[in-house]
């Protein structure tokens, strides 16, 4: 085992996390949106959106940020102190039940007793130094990029009242790249966890349409 390449990957944003961010940014946004009237709503109006819209995904992004910051602290210490008991003199029995913990249920229980043994073993004999808890260049930049995955997630939402005065038609073609938006999500969730892309992009749209009629009703 490498450490310092372990490390690397565990920094980088994985897909679902991305796809999660975006999904997160574009809800926001589009609870903004669809507090507009088609029927009613003017330039003044749809300014207004476009301010409020913003704001509250940079103040949601920068959230997201610390908390992204956060668990990544959190987990690195508890895999820290996981290694450190399993050095500090443990059973067999003690160090395969922390194992056990460690991971997925599922995993543990197909597992067995054999293998959380061959992982305890391995762990005992892992050569390299303990790895720090503190947080490093890379997990700042990965929370940066969290921070601008859910405020970027804003613009293709607000472009169509950035080109045209018409408001009405831009909270539907917004409302439109929304859907879009959240289809593609889908799709590629469902691809990433192997089902079909086409039914997983319909239920994401299906259900963000949901979310963001629910946050809207909620006083979102």
């Amino acid at each position: 085992m490498h450490l310092p390449d372990e490390e690397k990957r565990q920094r980088i944003i994985d897909p679902v996390d991305r796809v999660s961010e975006v999904m997160f940014g574009l809800l926001m946004a589009l609870t903004f949106v669809g507090s507009l009237s088609v029927a009613t709503a003017g330039r003044e109006d749809a300014r207004t959106m476009l301010i409020a819209a913003f704001g509250c995904n940079l103040a949601w992004g920068l959230a997201d940020a610390v908390m992204y910051l956060l668990r990544t602290w959190t987990e690195r210490a508890r895999n820290r102190n996981l290694l450190a008991r399993l050095r500090n003199g443990t059973n067999p029995e003690e160090g395969q039940a922390l194992i056990a913990d460690a991971l997925p249920p599922r995993i543990a229980a197909a597992a067995g007793s054999d293998g959380l043994e061959m992982l305890r073993h391995r762990m005992l004999e892992f050569s390299g130094s303990p790895v720090p808890a503190r947080l490093g260049i890379d997990d700042f930049k990965g929370a940066l990029g969290i921070f601008l995955l859910v405020v970027l997630a804003t613009f293709p939402l607000v472009i169509p009242f950035l080109v045209t005065d018409n408001t009405a038609l831009a909270i539907r073609t917004s409302n439109l790249v929304a859907l879009g938006m959240l289809f593609a999500c889908g799709w590629f969730l469902a691809r990433h966890a192997g089902g079909n892309p086409w039914g997983g992009g319909a239920a994401i749209a299906i259900v963000g349409t949901a979310l963001m009629f629910a946050i809207i009703a909620l006083g979102g």
